[in-house]
């Protein structure tokens, strides 16, 4: 784009975009701009160029403005379901789009072959790419047209300067490419999960809040009978949906802190007539478990309740 640059149009600079992405740009090329992309759902990653991160924020706003701790999860199971069939994350153009819509698209294009899979990716990649175009030429004419003074502004330097952004984006590109480790999480779910099953009726527990915690005390771990005053710091919070599934109760991490975690239920909230007004699960994260995934389940019934490591 730079050599073929400067462009008098955005629909100049649309249809050599295009041109090269589809009759010069190689598969390994197709693959390496998907995997620049946050997945959907997820925040760009620290490396992304600012412009760039804020683009793909304002591309996903309305899914984020619509999601619920339910969808949200639904869509990283599906995430990982497509890019564990295709190899890559899945690909969509997402402005305006709602949560649920692009949940129905994934699920619509999940059963395609691959091939043709592939195909439909890089069109939807062509459209980010052409809407990002628009948004780039529309911030240079915003900031070159003021008043009918400022209107003279030469067609020359305002390609440069657009010139000067998209090398700014490759130069970035290539420094975090070579000698560097990719900050994109290759989870699509954060490392602690959870869910509730009501035994006493057969099925999932909604509307369960559930409370994520990890040990900072001043001893390594908790000691019986001795309290120790702010010893245990909240990580997040969420309540159950309809299928018992916890909301998001950390951040997607690659690798989880290691130490001692405790996961507390309101379940006097959720059974007023049981037992247990709440009931706490605390269990170790070692530093060789750091990149695992912990499911910790909770199946209760009014007078008893047992847990186990899921998967």
């Amino acid at each position: 784009m730079v050599k073929a640059s400067p462009f008098a149009s955005v629909h100049e600079a649309v249809a050599a975009a295009r041109d090269i992405w589809f009759n010069k740009v190689d598969v390994n090329g197709w693959l390496e701009a998907f995997s620049a992309h946050p997945q959907i759902g997820q925040p760009p990653s620290p490396n992304h160029p600012a412009a760039s991160a804020q683009w793909s924020k304002g591309e996903q706003s309305t899914a984020l403005a619509t999601a619920t701790t339910s969808t949200l999860q639904e869509l990283f199971d599906w995430n990982a379901r497509y890019k564990h069939k295709f190899g890559f994350i899945f690909l969509i153009c997402a402005s305006g789009r709602s949560t649920a819509e692009i949940l129905a698209e994934l699920k619509k294009r999940y059963p395609n072959r691959p091939i043709v899979e592939f195909e439909i990716a890089a069109q939807e990649q062509m459209k980010v790419t052409e809407l990002r175009l628009v948004k780039l030429f529309s911030s240079k004419i915003k900031s070159t047209s003021k008043g009918d003074q400022h209107a003279t502004v030469s067609v020359k330097k305002a390609e440069e300067d657009r010139v000067s952004i998209i090398g700014g984006h490759l130069t970035k590109t290539s420094e975090s490419s070579f000698g560097k480790t990719s900050q994109i999480s290759t989870r699509t779910r954060p490392p602690i999960t959870t869910h509730v099953l009501d035994v006493s009726r057969g099925s999932p527990a909604a509307g369960v809040e559930v409370c994520l915690e990890i040990w900072k005390g001043t001893h390594p771990r908790p000691l019986f009978g001795k309290p120790d005053v702010g010893g245990w710091v909240f990580q997040g919070s969420s309540t159950t949906d309809g299928d018992g599934r916890s909301g998001q109760l950390m951040s997607i991490v690659d690798v989880v802190n290691p130490g001692i975690y405790r996961i507390s239920f309101n379940t006097g909230e959720y059974c007023p007539s049981g037992f247990f007004p709440c009931v706490s699960i605390v269990f170790e994260i070692k530093e060789s478990q750091k990149r695992e995934h912990f499911h910790v389940p909770l199946l209760l019934s009014p007078f008893s309740f047992t847990t186990y490591r899921g998967s």
